[in-house]
């Protein structure tokens, strides 16, 4: 007996389960939108006041030139800037520099003197100042024996940057020293 050659059953593959798919999952993105627009708080602002140090040194409020020369850039972040701060009495000495000229990570210095104080009294200001504003300080002394502080914050850059207040020259009515600034690309 020989049958009759039929052809291959076919089979119809639906595209049904994946549409059904595809639209519980747009359906589920839209809701969580609509969530997400309805119980968006938006950013808070966080405000926070600065407290006032007495005793000591006093806060130059007005604005000065003294260390406009490493502020001149954009690099500077917003929430780093605020260690731009000078007790009152502070002039420049010379112009200040960048020492790697722009090339690489930020680092700026100003040479300045104060007069009306001594090396401890500066150093305390900026212990005071800056801690009140969010940086650490993680060092005293350098290695050459001067007197200094350093200063560590992260900026909203994703770097952390390091300022050093180093005292050159000290009298009993006057002081010398060095403000740097510096962008830190590994932490300390």
């Amino acid at each position: 007996m020989i049958d009759d050659p039929k052809p291959p059953l076919t089979t119809t593959t639906s595209l049904l389960p994946a549409a059904a798919v595809l639209g519980l999952a747009m359906v589920m993105l839209i809701v969580f939108l609509v969530i997400n627009l309805v119980a968006d708080q938006g950013v808070s602002k966080e405000t926070t006041t600065i407290p006032v140090v007495v005793g000591g040194l006093q806060r130059d409020t007005t604005p000065t030139l003294a260390l406009k020369y490493c502020l001149q850039t954009e690099e500077v972040p917003s929430n780093i800037a605020d260690a731009f701060v000078l007790p009152v009495g502070t002039e420049p000495t010379s112009v200040g520099s960048t020492p790697n000229s722009g090339a690489g990570d930020f680092d700026c210095y100003e040479p300045l003197a104060t007069a009306n104080t001594n090396g401890p009294s500066l150093l305390n200001f900026y212990n005071a100042q800056l801690e009140a504003r969010g940086w650490n300080l993680f060092s005293k002394g350098a290695s050459n024996g001067k007197p200094q502080s350093l200063f560590q914050k992260a900026g909203n850059d994703g770097f952390y940057w390091v300022v050093g207040i180093t005292v050159s020259k000290s009298s009993p009515r006057s002081v010398d020293w060095t403000f740097r600034i510096y962008q830190n690309s590994e932490t300390i």
